[in-house]
């Protein structure tokens, strides 16, 4: 089922924050939070850095899902003002997903096109030309 969320980004507080708001929204993780070092990923991670959150989810109303991540300063790794939030698209296929992405990416720059991930969506991201972050993701059901 496709669905809009809200993508958030810490420089390592993630887990912080997302253990507040799921106080303040009574609710709990979709799935536990995924932190840097459970997958494989970069190397020469700290063992701050792998502790750090990789990915997170959580209900707050209404079906509305805020997600997150911290990012790492040893990947160079910012945050400001245009890059905190993400708008995320959750697609019911493949051709939507595209669809979305090549009408939305026009002009767009930060950038990283469609393709298959590890952890097994089909997923891209960008900042579009008016300076709003895009993630599009498709992740096949099973069966």
């Amino acid at each position: 089922m496709a669905r809009v969320c809200t993508y958030l980004n810490f420089m390592g507080n993630a887990q912080e924050a997302f253990e507040f708001y799921a106080s303040v929204f009574h609710t709990e993780y979709l799935t536990a939070p995924i932190h840097f070092g459970d997958v494989p990923g970069p190397e020469g991670l700290s063992p701050e850095e792998s502790a750090m959150v990789l990915n997170v989810a959580l209900p707050i109303l209404d079906g509305h899902v805020i997600m997150g991540t911290d990012m790492l300063a040893s990947m160079g790794h910012q945050l400001r003002i245009g890059n905190n939030t993400t708008i995320v698209l959750e697609t019911d296929s493949r051709e939507q997903a595209d669809e979305f992405y090549d009408a939305l990416s026009v002009g767009s720059s930060e950038g990283q096109a469609m393709g298959d991930m590890f952890w097994g969506a089909y997923w891209g991201c960008f900042l579009d030309r008016f300076g709003v972050r895009w993630m599009i993701s498709h992740t096949p059901t099973p069966g």
